[in-house]
């Protein structure tokens, strides 16, 4: 089923333009948004031959979608009612507590299914897996949760969800941390989908019960940024559990796009459908793709959408793109290279920028931390023109770990990798993350007045 994943590349492109012309004249015919930015910039996009051409439009902030979702909606009465016709809305969380609607249509939706017979190609991905999701049921249709089911259709695999999460409503649905690990021990469960630091935790709790995960072969986990020393303290505990297999599958991807896809561990991440979607990294100020290993934005253009239809939308993460035929796979098209930075995420603290990834990664990195979170201060809170401190609350891994050694040890990692020395506390795991009432962990939280917190998940 390679499909274009497997042409070359002057095939792609020529496909990929065909696609974006008739992308193009939808948009200026039923795109709210796109029709007045265009008018605005004296665009005639009939003039636009394909992507090579894309730089000629603007770059859309991630801002504009979330200020005004429903501008972001094609509205062409004239096509065919599986083309136009609502199929569901999905969310996505932004820097606002309101969630950002995302239309999907009927046409939309067949779309997604054959981006997931892709993914699963290319991961690994079987009808034989058995899927449990563990994504939470959130208060607002998130495309993790949706897609877990859907994707599990697409490829005639089975799937049970556990409904974890915080709370809320007075129905009942919601299960607990052990039941999800009942769960994946009942139904053999051969690959765990959801957040990365939802599915450390029930293998934690699995070891600490010694659960039959035997079954489980992969860990397919997105939604947070994790690093490689997590990644690998998680294949550990499954070869602790005796699973059949250890592969973590890190989903990068968006409600926007779906998921990418690697076809090996810490690798690049695949375009699963170069006929649905485009990719460039691009210069922030001009405008202009940047040429191919280069670092930047990344920016997002629908070539075959329906329902929410973005056009060089920055995602809001700084990767590089590599392009021929993958070293492992053989597989064309386009591939994001990491690490992922988040450029939301980057903040300054005594007067110096820092990538809360390196200190996410650096106490991923230390055994004897179970759990930890990260807190930008003051060193006095009642004096906002105090000096910015940072506090580390670690939960070790062995209660009889939690000492001055220890402490010291985090200080140092901590100074080493950014450059500022931390304070360190010890607290228990729940007062860190209590999957009970939290949907994933929060990382790093800014208490500094005027910052935004929580600001990062694991």
């Amino acid at each position: 089923m390679h499909g274009l994943l497997g042409a070359s590349p002057e095939e792609v492109r020529a496909f990929q333009d065909a696609r974006l012309r008739h992308m193009l004249s939808l948009c200026q015919r039923g795109h709210a948004y796109y029709r007045q930015r265009w008018a605005e910039a004296g665009i005639d996009v009939s003039r636009i031959e394909g992507v090579a051409d894309l730089h000629r439009l603007p770059l859309t902030p991630k801002q504009d979608l979330m200020a005004a979702p429903e501008r972001f909606r094609l509205a062409c009465p004239d096509l065919p009612v599986y083309e136009r016709t609502l199929w569901e809305v999905l969310h996505t969380s932004g820097t606002t507590s309101d969630p950002t609607p995302l239309y999907v249509t009927t046409y939309d939706y067949n779309g997604y299914l054959f981006l997931s017979r892709r993914v699963a190609e290319i991961s690994g991905i079987t009808r034989d897996d058995v899927i449990g999701n563990l994504f939470p049921l959130t208060q607002a249709a998130m495309g993790a949760y949706q897609r877990a089911a859907e994707f599990a259709y697409a490829i005639g695999a089975r799937v049970c969800a556990a409904l974890t999460g915080a709370k809320y409503g007075h129905w009942g649905n919601h299960r607990s941390l052990e039941e999800a690990v009942d769960m994946i021990e009942r139904h053999r469960v051969t690959v765990i989908w959801g957040l990365t630091s939802f599915v450390r935790r029930v293998l934690v709790r699995a070891q600490e019960r010694g659960a039959d995960f035997t079954a489980l072969r992969m860990c397919a986990v997105t939604g947070e940024a994790s690093s490689r020393g997590m990644r690998d303290d998680m294949r550990a505990r499954m070869r602790a559990l005796g699973t059949r297999g250890q592969i973590i599958f890190d989903r990068y991807g968006s409600t926007e796009s779906g998921g990418l896809a690697q076809c090996a561990e810490e690798g690049d991440w695949h375009n699963p459908a170069p006929e649905m979607l485009y990719h460039e990294v691009v210069d922030p100020d001009s405008g202009k793709p940047l040429p191919e290993g280069e670092r930047g934005p990344l920016a997002l253009t629908h070539l075959d959408h329906r329902g929410t239809v973005v056009n060089r939308y920055l995602v809001g993460d700084v990767v590089s793109l590599r392009y021929g035929r993958c070293p492992h796979c053989g597989r064309t098209g386009e591939r994001l290279v990491g690490p992922v930075v988040r450029t939301k995420d980057l903040i300054k603290v005594k007067g110096m920028l820092i990538n809360p990834a390196v200190l996410i990664a650096t106490l991923d990195a230390l055994p004897d931390v179970r759990e930890f979170q990260v807190i930008v201060t003051k060193a006095d809170a009642a004096d906002p023109f105090s000096m910015d401190e940072i506090v580390v609350r670690v939960a070790p891994a062995d209660a009889a770990a939690a000492t001055d050694a220890l402490a010291a040890q985090v200080r140092s990692a901590i100074a080493a990798a950014v450059r500022v020395s931390p304070s360190v506390e010890f607290v228990a795991a729940d007062a860190i993350y209590d999957p009970a009432t939290q949907s994933k962990a929060a990382r790093l939280v800014d208490l500094r007045p005027g910052m935004a917190a929580p600001a990062t998940g694991a």
